[in-house]
């Protein structure tokens, strides 16, 4: 990216639940190396990650009546970003999420675009491609339409594989670039 472009990455919801946990999958277990360096390239002070977090009450909550699988409990080790990818976060900027979507991580961004009035590119990573990334990917683009946002398709994976490339498709149509 040239010097004069400020380059985000976005990693949403890299937590133990989401890869090894109660609504893990093996296609994010095979993500995690690969969003860790993708993590490595960027300016820890252009990182923010988002972490999943409900509390006690999760099963009552429209969601969970809705999926009615605890997880990513506020405090527990499900809740938890990953180890390998908490390592390299370090001192990155970590929105904690009631939603699939995060009105405040995406205030944060385009505070800092707009506030610094340079030319920006958003990546995103991570968990779950088809409910928290494109949630994630369509509040920034629509706050910043200008903005070239791009996914990377081997860093982020989905409920299912077929979910995944159908929320990939979706952001696609959406101006949203995919790379691999």
């Amino acid at each position: 990216m040239e010097n004069n472009v400020l380059d985000l990455l976005v990693v949403v919801d890299m937590q133990n639940d989401f890869i090894n946990g109660s609504l893990g999958t093996p296609e994010a277990v095979q993500i995690v190396d690969k969003v860790a360096a993708l993590i490595g390239r960027y300016d820890p002070d252009n990182v923010y990650a988002t972490r999943d977090t409900h509390q006690e009450d999760y099963l009552q909550t429209q969601e969970g009546r809705n999926l009615p699988v605890e997880h990513c409990i506020e405090g527990t080790y499900g809740w938890q970003i990953h180890p390998d990818i908490a390592v390299m976060l370090g001192n990155a900027e970590i929105v904690d999420k009631p939603s699939f979507g995060s009105l405040e991580l995406a205030s944060m961004i385009t505070d800092r675009i707009m506030g610094g009035n340079v030319p920006a590119m958003i990546t995103m990573a991570g968990l779950c491609t088809d409910i928290c990334v494109v949630s994630n990917a369509l509040l920034l683009k629509a706050l910043l339409p200008e903005t070239p946002i791009r996914v990377v398709r081997s860093c982020c994976a989905g409920v299912t594989p077929e979910a995944h490339e159908a929320a990939l498709a979706t952001m696609a149509s959406c101006q949203i670039e995919i790379v691999d």
